[in-house]
């Protein structure tokens, strides 16, 4: 199949005109691509990987590099290898959060390495660096970035996304972005994240929850003006065929080792929370976001012992057992239904532990980085019921949907 794509995108190509200009141009290529591609795959939704002829004439016989992990695949071959294949010339390979293959632990620094198959130097955008430098960027004709994202604000691909148009803008290299189906794509909720807690797990000021693909998000930033000084990225997308933003999608490969399937991922914007806290959410056992619990818990409805594993190294009450509940039975369509966060799971740990006398927010400010604001912290304290809490933050998310239609593509 793969290399059906590679032979009937290279003849394409000869016959696909090449616009080298972008920055006025990104509505009219999404267009044009959406009224004519006719080829790349059987499947239903297209990601734009797979549609090849609309970004290879941009990267024929140019230095490129590649901005990927494992989620970067084109019917089930890599793109840095599927492009290596067409014959492309990759220079540098940039690994985000986790890595280039995928397998580091959150928050875990990723070490610069040589990928094999390419022959590229492997760059880490998640150790001592979190954008290109000024030397990374040099003989670069043009980058692509090409990562699964779930639509959350704390999931640090789309932060990677902005340091790498960054690097783009200040040193006129156009970026070409591969878009991908966002799974939590068909809602938005959570509080707008506020400027004085701007950090790498939430640097732009949108809810929790904003409802956009990643191609979306880098036209977002562009437009808006998020780049140091207001400048703007050479940038192009290449939409997805056969998506809207109610589509259900069921990722092909696992976007991070702790979200292992797609419950997972539609759990992740609910639980992350419990990331600030002492509360578990399954990091050292094999149900990771589909859990939450606490050793305190001593009347839970389950229990199971913390250990550290491939992927989650020193995990929180790491040799401890704790009380849980399990979230495992709620369904994937229950789950893709949903229109909003689940604070239940937050009020209730909250009030629980506090009753038991426990601690319950880590002793930094990580949970207000993560909710992006301390009226979260504020709320719980005050005994605010979930939909307290969630009518508190409507007014942000009005706001927020009259900014985000102006960069839909979907």
């Amino acid at each position: 199949m793969i290399k059906d794509i590679i032979a009937a995108s290279l003849m394409s190509v000869l016959f696909l005109a090449v616009s080298t200009s972008c920055k006025s141009a990104i509505m009219e290529k999404t267009q044009v691509a959406s009224a004519t591609v006719t080829i790349q795959s059987e499947r239903n939704v297209v990601p734009g990987a797979e549609r090849i002829t609309f970004y290879y004439p941009q990267i024929q016989d140019k230095k490129i590099s590649l901005v990927v992990n494992q989620t970067s695949v084109v019917d089930g071959m890599h793109l840095a290898d599927t492009l290596k294949l067409m014959g492309a010339d990759i220079k540098r390979i940039f690994a985000p959060e986790h890595g280039f293959r995928g397998k580091a632990d959150a928050g875990e620094h990723v070490m610069d390495q040589v990928d094999t198959s390419t022959g590229a130097s492997v760059i880490s955008l998640y150790g001592n660096k979190k954008g290109p430098s000024a030397k990374d960027m040099e003989d670069l004709d043009v980058m692509i970035f090409d990562i699964q994202d779930v639509g959350v604000r704390f999931y640090t691909f789309i932060s990677t996304l902005h340091y790498v148009m960054q690097a783009c803008a200040d040193h006129n290299i156009p970026l070409i972005v591969l878009d991908r189906p966002n799974p939590n794509g068909h809602y938005i909720d959570g509080p707008v994240l506020e400027k004085k807690y701007e950090s790498f797990v939430g640097m732009h000021p949108v809810p929790t929850v904003y409802g956009m693909t990643i191609g979306e998000y880098a036209k977002m930033i562009n437009g808006e003006l998020w780049l140091h000084e207001g400048i703007q990225c050479d940038l192009t997308v290449i939409p997805c065929k056969n998506y809207d933003h109610n589509t259900y999608y069921n990722l092909p490969i696992k976007p991070s080792p702790n979200l292992p399937n797609i419950q997972s991922v539609f759990l992740y914007p609910s639980l992350c929370l419990f990331e600030g806290t002492h509360v578990s959410v399954g990091r050292g056992t094999d149900m990771q976001f589909q859990i939450y619990g606490h050793p305190a818990w001593t009347d839970a409805p389950s229990k199971i012992k913390i250990q550290s594993l491939p992927g989650a190294k020193y995990p929180k009450h790491e040799n401890k057992s704790i009380g849980y509940r399990s979230l495992q039975d709620l369904t994937t369509e229950s789950l893709h239904k949903k229109d909003g966060l689940n604070l239940e799971y937050l009020v209730e740990m909250y009030q629980m532990l506090t009753k038991k006398g426990e601690t319950f927010f880590l002793d930094n400010n990580f949970f207000e980085k993560l909710a992006g604001t301390d009226q979260l912290r504020s709320q719980l304290k005050a005994g605010k019921t979930a939909d307290e809490i969630r009518a508190s933050w409507d007014s942000g998310v009005d706001e927020f949907r009259v900014t985000r239609e102006k960069y839909l593509l979907y």
